[in-house]
């Protein structure tokens, strides 16, 4: 839609309800429902005002400690949601009801730093500098059970009923179990201004992929938050439930593949070229640059104590930081042909942001580019079995003393960025340790 669209659509009825939506550092839309005639003559030209602390919480939506930007210090004030019409769409899933993003500002007109659609747009603009576009493409999957959030909620997420009680990779046969609330997403993400491809069976029991397609890295990024959101606000209204969680189970996690390439003021691919694996000079500092950085920006890609447990040999989920041409044990996969070629980032999982994730690509990529890194040796065969490799950060602990140590991220992201990011792995750390888990009471109760 434009704003002549949703200005007609108001008048006649069609569009009551208009979203105003930010993205917070969970990777999750928060913001407001507002009337559309008041959007229309009021926010349309000034934005809307909401407190600073929907940058400053934990998963919970507890205010915590440890924030510069927000705190009861300050004062918990506001920051404005300015909307971006170049968001404006209908919303299928919800009657009457169109969406807008926002980007943040400080109620003096700056942008706010930890803004997470704002940290992508800066490097973005770095790139910019360079001649050069990103572009990405993420591979979002999720489990689906029969049981309703509420009672998955009431019954502490044990014994859920999966969609699928079998593997149904690639399965015709078992996703038609599910074909309904697909279809129903495939469809309404299409009427919303997304582009779905395909859906396919994963590995794990009720495990399922929608993916979209490639687009310039802001679009995708915002198309995913909308996917993620709309993907279980769909479930719910169909009494199912779906998780992104990285590893809801012992059996296979949700991955969140993200491919990412550059594109020339010409438009065509960067990184195509002559060189190792048909990569160009550009290509090949890319990628060197994406395996610097890995460890040292692993927080942006695994942001929770529960990504972690994706990472296990054979598993599919990386754990060496290696390269290779359509290998999938590593870390960095060369997949596609010619102007498809692109990489693809293995390491997230279905929890992450991805307005950080595709940012710290783009950092990776341009501290490869600036420092004219060389490119080890494609990995031929097995990387879980590359004693010698650099390894993906094993826990968050781990990942977030790299974050907060790390040079590149400093360099790139700056001082102010890191330290917000790093207070939110501690926030989640110390809640964390001090959680009494069923694991501990069904080892110790009785038996110690």
């Amino acid at each position: 839609m434009d704003l002549e669209d949703l200005d007609v659509a108001v008048d006649n009825g069609s569009v009551d309800t208009v979203l105003l939506a930010l993205t917070d550092m969970q990777g999750r839309l928060q913001g407001k429902r507002l009337h559309g005639r008041y959007f229309v003559d009021e926010v349309v030209r000034g934005g809307s005002e909401g407190c600073n602390y929907l940058l400053a919480v934990d998963v919970d939506m507890n205010t915590v400690d440890g924030y510069a930007m927000s705190s009861w210090d300050s004062g918990y004030g506001d920051f404005v949601m300015r909307p971006d019409f170049g968001t404006l769409r209908r919303v299928p899933w919800q009657p009457g009801t169109a969406m807008v993003l926002a980007d943040l500002e400080t109620t003096g007109g700056d942008p706010v730093y930890a803004s997470p659609r704002q940290i992508l747009r800066r490097q973005l603009d770095r790139l910019a500098a360079h001649g050069l576009t990103a572009y990405a493409g993420t591979e979002l999957e999720f489990v689906l059970y029969r049981d309703t959030y509420e009672q998955a909620w009431s019954k502490n997420y044990r014994d859920l009923v999966p969609a699928n009680q079998y593997n149904v990779d690639y399965s015709l046969l078992g996703t038609a179990r599910v074909e309904p609330l697909l279809r129903r997403i495939r469809n309404e993400m299409y009427g919303a201004g997304l582009v779905p491809e395909s859906a396919k069976g994963e590995c794990n029991f009720g495990q399922h992929e929608i993916a979209f397609r490639y687009t310039d890295a802001l679009t995708c990024a915002d198309h995913h938050v909308i996917y993620k959101n709309g993907a279980k606000e769909i479930a719910a209204q169909e009494g199912m439930a779906l998780t992104f969680m990285a590893k809801p189970n012992d059996r296979e996690g949700n991955s969140c593949h993200i491919h990412f390439s550059l594109r020339g003021e010409d438009g065509r691919s960067a990184m195509l070229g002559d060189g190792p694996a048909h990569l160009s000079a550009i290509g090949q500092r890319v990628l060197a640059g994406l395996l610097a950085t890995m460890r040292d920006f692993g927080l942006l890609f695994a942001p929770n104590i529960n990504s972690y447990k994706r990472y296990q040999p054979g598993s599919f989920a990386p754990t060496a930081l290696r390269w290779g041409v359509d290998n999938r044990t590593c870390a960095l996969r060369i997949a596609g042909h010619g102007e498809g070629m692109r990489v693809e980032n293995r390491v997230p999982g279905g929890d992450v942001n991805p307005y950080l994730a595709i940012a710290a690509l783009v950092a990776g990529a341009l501290h490869g580019i600036e420092n004219e890194l060389a490119l080890e040796d494609e990995h031929p065969g097995n990387a879980y079995l590359d004693e010698g490799a650099p390894r993906v950060p094993a826990t968050l602990r781990e990942a977030a003393g790299l974050w907060e140590r790390s040079g590149p991220a400093a360099e790139a992201f700056g001082a102010d960025v890191v330290a917000h990011y790093a207070n939110m792995a501690k926030v989640e750390l110390a809640a964390f340790d001090a959680a009494v888990t069923d694991w501990e009471l069904r080892r110790g109760f009785e038996r110690l």
